[in-house]
């Protein structure tokens, strides 16, 4: 059996899958990115969270596709947990990028891009990653991303230049006696990227606000301006997405690419099911 892992920032989704009778079972944890969390901690959460519920030693490979796992070095943090858990099985490590390329375009060459938490783009040759510019994280990129979102309505917030209704709601919602409650949460924060995405739920509740409305609009189209647009012939190519924050501003999202001249390709919240459908074929 294989066993395939779509990791995020936030979460990470697991599938057991069998080639032969097409069975799956789905496991859930948080998630691994290497740039926010080392090997032991990875181990641990694995032999607490998954290894409790999943028998190791059915499994014969792991496909483990993982945001933050871009350079060896990386890739390694999450390998030796890996390999602790699943002694003697064959394991491939790729970027959460490459997942997401193989589940929305399959065997196709095309543009795949990822907007949840964080954001990530790229041109695809049909089995890699043949392009990318650097989305930069969260402290200096990520644009259109929840954290990006998040981070819009948190610093108005903060600045009191939410109106009334919304500031009011917004304080209710999240609990906030002022601004010394945030900066304390995101610099004491293991996650702070998760934490500004947390607000982004907000803009979700209240997307038919114009005032929310226009914050989601103007990330995505600083989405487009600094990243989308800068692949050498972008408009030849339709826009496929992964991630929940495209799929639930997936209209938004598609008035800001057709701006940009660029056709809405497919737009899915997760890519397990197509991605455990490309490896079946394999």
């Amino acid at each position: 059996m294989i066993l395939i892992a779509d990791s995020g920032s936030t979460k990470t989704d697991w599938t057991l899958t069998n080639r032969e009778d097409k069975s799956r079972k789905t496991f859930h944890t948080i998630g691994y990115n290497p740039y926010f969390i080392d090997t032991e901690a990875i181990y641990y959460s694995l032999t607490e969270n998954l290894l409790k519920d999943l028998d190791a030693s059915v499994v014969s490979k792991v496909y483990f596709y993982g945001a933050g796992c871009s350079t060896p070095e990386k890739k390694e943090i999450v390998r030796k947990a890996l390999t602790r858990c699943f002694p003697g099985k064959e394991i491939f490590l790729g970027h959460d990028l490459l997942a997401s390329a193989r589940a929305l375009l399959g065997k196709e060459k095309g543009f795949a891009a990822i907007l949840g938490t964080g954001t990530n783009t790229c041109l695809y040759d049909g089995n890699d990653v043949s392009m990318n510019i650097d989305s930069l994280g969260y402290l200096l990129g990520d644009e259109g991303s929840g954290s990006y979102i998040g981070r819009k309505i948190v610093r108005d917030f903060m600045r009191k230049r939410l109106e009334p209704e919304l500031y009011d709601r917004f304080k209710e919602r999240f609990q906030i006696e002022g601004n010394e409650q945030i900066f304390h949460t995101l610099y004491s924060t293991q996650f702070p990227n998760r934490y500004l995405a947390s607000f982004c739920s907000f803009a979700d509740e209240y997307v038919s606000h114009p005032y929310i409305k226009n914050k989601v609009r103007d990330s995505f189209r600083d989405f487009f301006k600094n990243l989308v647009s800068k692949y050498p012939d972008y408009k030849d190519y339709e826009f496929n997405c992964v991630g929940s924050v495209g799929f639930v501003f997936k209209e938004i999202l598609e008035e800001v690419a057709q701006s940009y001249d660029m056709k809405i390709g497919k737009i899915i919240k997760s890519p397990m099911n197509d991605l455990v459908a490309f490896h079946m074929e394999e």
